[in-house]
């Protein structure tokens, strides 16, 4: 799953709750209840995340309109599949299955910029 910034998911958040397509001055909008922002700021933010491919764009009138190339789930599920792929993960459960190492705890929490993680500790049988 792509790690977003603080600005990159609050704006995903808004897009991800929205049923439809919506502009940059209706991000801003939604955004601007909660702090302070400019609005070049969000636009900018919005073209990065197009470019990046996270963003779906299409040109109405004189106005883009954004949406989520993917959804939350999605994102969440391509991430998982891509991790069950990772050959240092294929070895570490092929261990598992061996009965060399067991998962001892599955904390919940967050980094030093409040983005939440999910750490599985391993540890010798």
């Amino acid at each position: 799953m792509p790690v977003f910034g603080d600005l990159e998911q609050a704006v995903m958040e808004v897009l991800w709750a929205s049923p439809a397509a919506m502009s940059v001055r209706d991000v801003h909008a939604a955004l601007s209840r909660d702090r302070e922002l400019a609005y070049t700021t969000v636009m900018t933010v919005m073209d990065r995340l197009a470019k990046k491919s996270q963003l779906k764009r299409e040109l109405d009138g004189r106005a883009w309109q954004y949406r989520p190339t993917y959804s939350w789930a999605q994102l969440a599920s391509n991430e998982i599949e891509r991790i069950d792929r990772h050959p240092q993960l294929e070895r570490m459960m092929a261990t598992e299955r061996r009965g060399d190492i067991a998962p001892k705890k599955l904390r919940n929490g967050s980094d030093q910029f409040g983005r939440r993680r999910f750490v599985l500790h391993l540890v010798p049988l």
